[in-house]
């Protein structure tokens, strides 16, 4: 009886939030409410096959049935799962590890450049033959390489910093975010690697192979409407690979080893955990995260150049992890929605409230005051603007209020960052 009764009520929250989004087309609350259905249902007293069940029904049927109709929700819940799967692997650098990590962003950087070149023309300015672009196809094969880059660098990086702890690793890691945007800024002479500030366009996107399929059921879409599902499928499906290799190392030996190096790296040493090859592996398995989706996200986006790899990248994804709770995956996935939906929707729909009304050529009366027009409200104050503001707010708050995050590991285990006070060499 209990059971049916939750279950009835979780499906009623479902379809009424569902219906709410497609009644208020782009209302942020409406959205939020929908996205709060994934959290019920997973702190819901249900059994595994209903969990599983109610989850399926939000992100494989209703998730593209509303972003079909209104393509704006199927490009937010893209960028959400492209931004969760970085929470992600920050996570376990951050989270599991506890080290503050600030150049996370190179490694995304490291896996869009890695599709763009090869993708693209591009290859062909340092490399004869012109057998570029590759074709579609080849899409998959450097989602692996990816992968593999990904964690290569991380491992690399990792190397000359296994030393350093606190505000001595957030230095070196923030800087190696910034060789990597000047390289990619600056590899446009004397061998054009990157093209520089221009960017490369246009990038592959992977291949429709499920066309012939959908035009022998009767329908004729084009590339243009079927792509965003694409997208939206792939991202659902790397990220579900992600959620399930993360558990599957917060579970495992390995996974206890990287807490242990949290709470106390001299007593983890002590009771002979591997300290220098767990640092690694956390580095490289975080990488490897980020540099996938760096490739998704170059086929998706078409073009890219250094502007979309700033420092504010990795800000924002750290601003996520902290917001969502430090070593918690459900918390990684709840602060990278928020924020993505805070960045993408209400301050961005703010801006383009206010712009509307500075348009209006309406004067206001008020009193005491006199009249306002509202076309002399300064474009300083568009909230857009205040991105950074923002995330700085949420990381300081945070850590005065409530420093575990929203939804802290069910262990109850504390989390903390190494700071550079901590016992140890530097």
């Amino acid at each position: 009886m209990k059971n049916w009764f939750f279950n009835a009520g979780l499906a009623g929250y479902i379809g009424l939030t569902s219906l709410l989004v497609y009644s208020f087309p782009r209302s942020v609350s409406a959205f939020l409410l929908f996205e709060a259905s994934l959290l019920l249902i997973y702190y819901a007293p249900l059994s595994r096959a209903a969990k599983l069940s109610f989850t399926a029904a939000v992100l494989i049927v209703l998730m593209p049935l509303l972003g079909t109709l209104d393509g704006y929700y199927l490009e937010v819940a893209i960028q959400i799962g492209i931004f969760v799967a970085l929470a992600l692997g920050l996570n376990i650098v951050v989270g599991f590890v506890g080290l503050l990590n600030l150049g996370f962003v190179a490694f995304y950087a490291i896996g869009a450049y890695l599709w763009a070149i090869f993708g693209s023309h591009q290859a062909n300015a340092f490399l004869p033959g012109g057998y570029f672009p590759l074709g579609q196809a080849w899409f998959f094969v450097f989602l692996l390489l990816g992968i593999a880059a990904g964690a290569l660098t991380g491992i690399l990086l990792g190397l000359p910093v296994l030393r350093l702890r606190g505000d001595y690793l957030a230095i070196v890691t923030l800087g190696f975010a910034e060789v990597v945007r000047a390289l990619v800024n600056n590899l446009d002479k004397p061998i054009n690697l990157t093209n520089g500030p221009k960017g490369i366009t246009p990038i592959q996107r992977p291949p429709l192979f499920f066309q012939p399929l959908v035009e022998f059921l009767g329908f004729k879409p084009d590339a243009a409407a079927l792509y965003p599902l694409y997208f939206y499928f792939l991202v659902l499906i790397l990220l579900l690979a992600i959620i399930l290799v993360t558990r599957r190392l917060e579970n495992s030996p390995v996974g206890r080893a990287w807490k242990a190096i949290r709470e106390d790296e001299i007593a983890a040493v002590a009771m002979g955990v591997p300290v220098v090859w767990m640092k690694l592996l956390a580095f490289a398995v975080g990488a490897s995260f980020a540099a996938a989706v760096g490739v998704l996200f170059a086929a998706k986006q078409v073009f890219i150049n250094p502007e979309s790899f700033t420092f504010m990248e990795s800000i924002g994804v750290l601003a996520m992890v902290i917001l969502g709770g430090m070593g918690s995956i459900p918390g990684a996935i709840l602060g990278a929605t928020v924020v993505t939906i805070l960045n993408l929707q209400l301050l961005k729909g703010l801006s383009l409230w206010l712009n509307g009304l500075r348009q209006s050529g309406i004067i206001l009366s008020l009193p005491l005051l006199g009249s306002f027009d509202l076309s002399q409200i300064p474009a300083q104050f568009e909230p857009a603007k205040y991105e950074r503001m923002v995330f700085g707010l949420i990381i300081i708050l945070m850590m005065i209020f409530r420093p575990q995050g929203f939804l802290p590991p069910r262990q109850g285990g504390s989390t903390k960052l190494t700071t550079g006070g901590d016992t140890g060499e530097k």
